[in-house]
């Protein structure tokens, strides 16, 4: 049975990890004081051995595809129980796990890796809401090697939500993994008993412990509160330093776990820095905060990256997807596309509905539904956006994401609060007939172990934007659109936030491997990937680029029905670039300039096979 160290560790004391740390080395990094102090505070210490682990919580990879775990009392699960599950939904968030994914035999694994858990709530000076960092440190934490892996979580999701990236490569590598969730994740907030989620990811009132995001006080009525949405911090424009706070954290717990073998620099302990998604988008942008060598390399997979020069704003593309992609996607050309059509291939009535609204407004002039699908697809088409890349965002357009995503972001770019969100959103508990209601207890005991950070889902909902009319979403989208397009002080205050989150240039001699899927329908390369890497090399940087052929933005969405057949995971490529970059460092190899990318291939109907991927 695994032992769980309950207390905490030189709580409420601060450590200037430069100045104490870092001043033995002689070589301080940056020149922003943020990002040289790291205020130790209260650190949770967890031991997972034995029927637990680290990289699955004791649950294998069968556990980890299977069924969620079970709280033996529904109501009050227990830290370890959370823990659990919170691994579990972030492996099943991000890898395909399926029985044709080819995960554990073509490529990946998960071993039994057993270690020590070091967390905390960590801040960024000036930020009114904290971000949570955790380490994992293996037992067989390689002393001689001395590698430390630092992540953040993809998408909106909690701590763990890089482990299948970061924790499945680093830790079997001998490394330590750093984790910060970046300023997201499920620690919502529940104005109906005014109570959000502690240290150790269970629930707690306002004034018991110290909580993973605690916002203004307000009615009982306010509904629920979302750290990233409702912070006030913009927290997107700080993840590059939340990245770098993280591999501090994790330097310092490392002086506590081997003070003999003290202090753990980035001059003598190689820092890999590696995410996907939003994860990917936070490395890059830590990568381009520093310039002093603190990262020996990076490696960004689908990365959420915003190029001020020749990209396009994730907002931007995403408010114009909203509207414009269910008319386009209407067009006989992506007929064959999954989620594209209903059953007997009907076209979806919201997706026709939108075709005759924008009729109607004049900006499509065809009498047919062909017509109009075929003008909304040409308008797409003259914005970059490409065949592939529309084809696969059916899922994203059927799932409703463009909306869901948008209206969240708009909130965290104006600092909004719980009642104040742009165009009449807020976020609320789930009741009968999918109205705003009362908080179902057991969901709420939950989420910080289920949700994905940004609802709806696991019983709580968007609400508002919408009117009563045959296409209800048009009006809060098209609101939603109107902030990135107009010029009143909304809009203005929109676009300084998003301008806030543009990638800095990184250093010159940074090994720095981006890859993305062709068929990226939800961050599209031609808007994140291929302008960002077009900087870099207009710079004088040298980055590797790969541009995965049939890859796409979800390996999850794999296991779906009519999906998997047509793409292939990303997930082996970036094990792959990290593989490399182990070489590089470790093993004397020499850092390539210049790699073609795979000659991957669609997985087809039956299981994946190594001569899909085209890995050399």
């Amino acid at each position: 049975m695994k032992k769980i160290a309950r207390r905490s560790i030189l709580p409420c004391m601060t450590l200037l990890l430069s100045g104490m740390l870092f001043a033995c080395a002689g070589n301080p990094v940056g020149k922003d004081s943020a990002m040289r102090e790291l205020d130790i505070g209260e650190v949770r210490v967890t031991e997972h051995r034995g029927h637990d682990d680290l990289l699955s919580a004791g649950l294998g990879l069968a556990g980890l595809a299977g069924e969620p775990t079970p709280f033996a009392h529904p109501q009050d699960p227990t830290a370890d129980e959370l823990r659990r599950r919170a691994i579990q939904t972030s492996w099943k968030g991000i890898a395909d796990l399926g029985p044709l994914g080819g995960y554990g035999t073509v490529y990946g694994g998960v071993p039994d890796v057993p270690g020590r858990e070091y967390q905390m709530f960590a801040r960024i000076p000036g930020a009114r809401a904290p971000h949570r960092v955790l380490l994992q440190l293996p037992d067989h934490f390689d002393r001689r090697k001395r590698c430390l892996v630092v992540t953040a979580s993809s998408g909106s999701r909690g701590i763990y939500g890089a482990i299948a990236l970061a924790g499945a490569w680093g830790l079997p590598h001998g490394c330590a993994v750093a984790y910060t969730d970046k300023g997201t994740g499920a620690g919502y907030y529940d104005y109906a008993d005014n109570s959000g989620v502690a240290l150790d990811g269970r629930r707690a009132k306002r004034g018991e412990a110290a909580l993973e995001f605690q916002p203004a006080p307000a009615p009982v009525t306010a509904g629920i509160a979302v750290k990233q949405m409702h912070s006030g911090d913009n927290p997107e424009a700080d993840w590059g330093r939340h990245v770098i706070q993280a591999a501090r954290f994790g330097l310092a717990m490392l002086d506590r776990a081997y003070p003999g073998e003290a202090p753990f620099t980035p001059q003598n302990t190689k820092i890999i820095a590696t995410g996907l998604s939003n994860g990917g988008g936070a490395v890059l942008q830590a990568a381009g905060l520093d310039h002093e060598g603190f990262f020996a390399g990076v490696v960004a997979l689908e990365p959420n990256v915003y190029a001020a020069e020749g990209g396009r704003a994730m907002y931007d593309y995403a408010t114009e997807a909203a509207i414009w992609l269910p008319c386009a996607l209407s067009s006989e050309r992506f007929a064959d596309a999954p989620f594209a059509r209903g059953a007997n291939r009907q076209l979806p009535a919201a997706w026709l509905a939108r075709c005759a609204s924008l009729r109607a407004q004049g900006k499509l002039s065809g009498n047919t539904v062909d017509g109009q699908a075929e003008q909304a697809y040409q308008y797409l088409r003259a914005r970059d956006w490409t065949d592939e890349a529309m084809s696969t965002a059916a899922s994203t357009t059927a799932f409703d994401l463009w909306r869901v995503i948008t209206a969240g972001y708009a909130s965290s770019y104006l600092r909004r609060g719980a009642t104040d969100m742009p165009c009449g959103f807020h976020y609320a508990a789930t009741g009968a007939g999918a109205l705003p209601g009362e908080t179902d207890p057991l969901a709420r005991a939950g989420w910080w172990a289920d949700a994905s950070g940004i609802p709806p889902g696991n019983g709580v909902g968007l609400f508002g934007g919408v009117n009563v009319s045959a296409d209800p979403t048009l009006i809060g989208n098209e609101c939603l659109r109107a902030l990135w397009t107009g010029d009143d002080h909304e809009s203005q205050a929109l676009h300084a936030s998003i301008a806030a989150t543009a990638a800095k240039l990184p250093r010159s001699d940074l090994p720095l491997w981006v890859i993305h899927g062709a068929s990226d329908g939800l961050l599209p390369t031609a808007f994140s990937s291929e302008p960002y890497v077009a900087w870099l090399r207009e710079q004088g940087r040298r980055p590797i680029y790969w541009k995965v052929p049939y890859a796409q933005h979800f390996d999850a969405f794999l296991v779906l029905p009519g999906f998997g057949d047509r793409h292939l995971p990303l997930l082996p490529y970036g094990y792959m670039a990290l593989d490399r970059l182990w070489a590089h460092l470790y093993g004397g190899a020499a850092w390539p300039t210049d790699l073609p990318t795979p000659a991957a291939r669609p997985r087809g109907a039956g299981a994946l096979d190594a001569g899909t991927l085209g890995l050399p």
